[in-house]
């Protein structure tokens, strides 16, 4: 399955050694599909390793684990399950546990640095948590002041009302008998008072909030500095992008003239989508027809050990798989999901590519984080529903439509 991203708002708060086991139960968190062919399993293993050393040289410390992570748990625990692990040559079998004697020590070294990783920034994140709570407290404090002073200012602006009130009733001369007098420090505090409609806007603009009464201005006025709150430490997550991979333009053409027979039976037909990695990379250089049977909608490959032949004499890498829908339009049916998951489970760039000859459309797609967990543990067969909400696939964004490259067929039926 693809690592959940997980945003680091969630993560912060967590404490390190649960962040840590989090991380782990989610990358153990995958399934291998006993009905696909084992040896491909164990020849895209080294695709797994393979993304763990460079997320582990870019820095990218919890998709290097994952990735190790992962290979261990398929190579050491899941494909012991596999029907076809009796037929594997012990020559893979050794050569894999030999892979895994290199990658434990290199794992735990990256645990212990996730830790002291996930240990510093959970102090940081209680320092930030503090550091807010006390300029809360401070904001409070100046708050009661500023209330306490509006209080005073309003009870001397009362009573010099009643005063005046007093010293001149209904039936006293225009002139008063005598003016009430306000002492200098009262008329300074008096000045000093803000109404709702003087300061709602003004506090508003510098604070961030709301006004809810009479506050005295100048320096006592309560400010929130809103960068005080908590900023959560972030963390790497797994990279959402994937390296590019260029498709050349003749590679649907040259597929559906081969599988026009097929098509016009309503059948449909599948290959291997096989090429080269240079640098950072991908390039489909061919598309591989293995033995297989169609139905209307479904197609089932055979004899994929003849593919295995093909792509160690050409030195070419699996980058997934391209198939029709005859009588349907562009999409992955429950059971395109499967089987595509096994794809992106071995090389996290695997791309289905469906093309619909009656519908004239093509679609690029991948799974997504979401649906990589969800079918790797979906143990249903056939068609069937899964559950609604999350996209399960989405178009493929790293793809690249050549025409500079030409794509050869070679077709085993």
């Amino acid at each position: 399955m693809a690592q959940k991203q997980t945003h680091p708002v969630e993560m912060g708060p967590i404490e390190p050694h649960q962040r840590l086991q989090k991380l782990i139960a989610d990358s153990q968190r995958v399934s291998i599909d006993p009905t696909m062919p084992i040896n491909r399993y164990y020849r895209s293993g080294n695709q797994i390793v393979e993304t763990a050393d460079r997320s582990l040289r870019e820095g990218n410390l919890e998709k290097a684990f994952t990735f190790y992570l992962r290979f261990v748990t398929i190579f050491v625990e899941l494909i012991l399950d596999h029907p076809g692990y009796k037929s594997v040559p012990p020559a893979d079998k050794q050569q894999t546990k030999e892979k895994i004697k290199k990658i434990l020590p290199r794992a735990e070294e990256i645990r212990k640095k996730l830790l002291e990783k996930y240990t510093t920034e959970y102090k940081l994140y209680l320092q930030q948590l503090k550091l807010q709570a006390e300029q809360e407290e401070k904001e409070d404090e100046a708050r009661r002041q500023a209330a306490a002073a509006a209080a005073v200012a309003a009870a001397a602006s009362k009573a010099a009302n009643q005063q005046a009130t007093t010293s001149t009733g209904p039936y006293a001369p225009s002139a008063p008998s005598h003016v009430a007098v306000i002492s200098d420090s009262d008329a300074k505090l008096i000045d000093q008072v803000l109404y709702p409609s003087d300061f709602l806007t003004d506090r508003s603009q510098a604070t961030g909030l709301p006004g809810t009464g009479l506050l005295l201005a100048g320096e006592d006025k309560a400010k929130f500095d809103r960068s005080l709150k908590p900023i959560l430490p972030a963390t790497p997550t797994l990279a959402t992008g994937f390296r590019s991979i260029i498709v050349p333009t003749d590679a649907m053409q040259k597929f559906l003239d081969l599988a026009s027979a097929n098509t016009a039976s309503n059948l449909e037909t599948c290959a291997i989508l096989a090429g080269s990695l240079v640098q950072t990379r991908f390039t489909i250089t061919h598309v591989i027809f293995p033995k297989q049977s169609g139905t209307s909608d479904s197609c089932n490959t055979m004899n994929e050990e003849e593919i295995a032949v093909v792509q160690d004499r050409h030195n070419l890498i699996t980058l997934g798989w391209i198939h029709t829908h005859p009588s349907q339009t562009a999409f992955l049916s429950s059971v395109d999901l499967h089987t595509h998951c096994s794809y992106q489970l071995m090389l996290e760039e695997a791309i289905a590519i469906v093309c619909s000859p009656k519908y004239r459309e093509t679609g690029f797609f991948n799974l997504t984080p979401y649906g990589m967990d969800s079918i790797s543990q979906c143990r249903q067969t056939g068609f069937h529903p899964h559950p609604a909400g999350q996209p399960l696939f989405t178009e493929a964004q790293h793809i690249i439509l050549s025409d500079a490259v030409a794509a050869r067929v070679i077709d085993l039926r």
